[in-house]
């Protein structure tokens, strides 16, 4: 099997920009032969708290048919992360679009106190299946929290997919934590993370993949648009940028 973490520079509340970059990485990601591609935090709107509210959709929202249209075309699990309407509330939300089966929605379970203003947490965890494996879904703040990387391996997880939006600070965070995730659970960890402004900070990419073993696989730069492409198969991991 073929994960890739998608990183893009999204538009901050433009939706049919945003909808558009996501199409040309998924494009790329069947370049590839992906089996999966996921996106980063809150990926269709930017990570941008003061406007989920305006933003919020529902998860049968049209504008949301493309991809599963491409779902279906390519036979391919597609990730996508926006703010989902609840009915309490807005939800931190990764929309995962299935070839020929009805859209899952994946709500952060756990907020980082600056996110409470704005979202409501999830309460169940989702699990993808895939080609005999078991993925796991982890929304940025709570990818960094131990006891949500632990609650997955209980799921019987065999990757941890990562999607996030973090400035340098978190990534460095990030490159200590995910290895010792994967480590500690003989599990495959990919992340997705965005470049560009983010709220009030600027997310620095670097998407990567790492191993059972904590290995660093690959990892983007800090400014490309592109996929870390994991590959099962032969336990490596390569980049692939974006043409502009």
């Amino acid at each position: 099997m073929k994960v890739c973490a998608a990183q893009l520079r999204p538009v901050a509340g433009d939706l049919s920009a945003n909808v558009a970059k996501h199409l040309e990485l998924i494009e790329l990601a069947i370049s590839q032969q992906a089996d999966v591609v996921f996106f980063p935090e809150l990926s269709l709107t930017g990570f941008e708290p003061r406007l989920a509210d305006s933003l919020a959709m529902d998860i049968a929202d049209q504008r949301l048919d493309v991809f599963q249209e491409h779902s279906d075309k390519t036979n391919m699990l597609i990730g996508v992360g926006m703010p989902i309407s609840m009915g309490s509330g807005v939800c931190i939300g990764m929309v995962w679009l299935s070839p020929g089966d009805a859209r899952r929605l994946y709500a952060k379970q756990q907020l980082h106190a600056d996110e409470l203003p704005y979202f409501v947490a999830g309460g169940k965890q989702l699990v993808l299946e895939r080609e005999g494996s078991r993925l796991v879904p982890a929304i940025c703040y709570e990818s960094l929290q131990m006891n949500h990387a632990d609650s997955a391996a209980t799921l019987s997880a065999d990757m941890y997919l990562a999607s996030v939006a973090k400035p340098l600070g978190g990534i460095a965070k990030a490159m200590a934590h995910y290895p010792a995730v994967a480590s500690k659970h003989n599990m495959l960890v990919i992340m997705a993370n965005c470049v560009g402004p983010s709220d009030d900070f600027i997310s620095v990419g670097q998407s990567a993949a790492w191993n059972g073993r904590g290995e660093l696989l690959a990892q983007m730069d800090a400014e490309s648009e592109g996929v870390v492409v994991l590959d099962t198969r032969n336990g490596s991991a390569s980049v692939k940028k974006l043409d502009h």
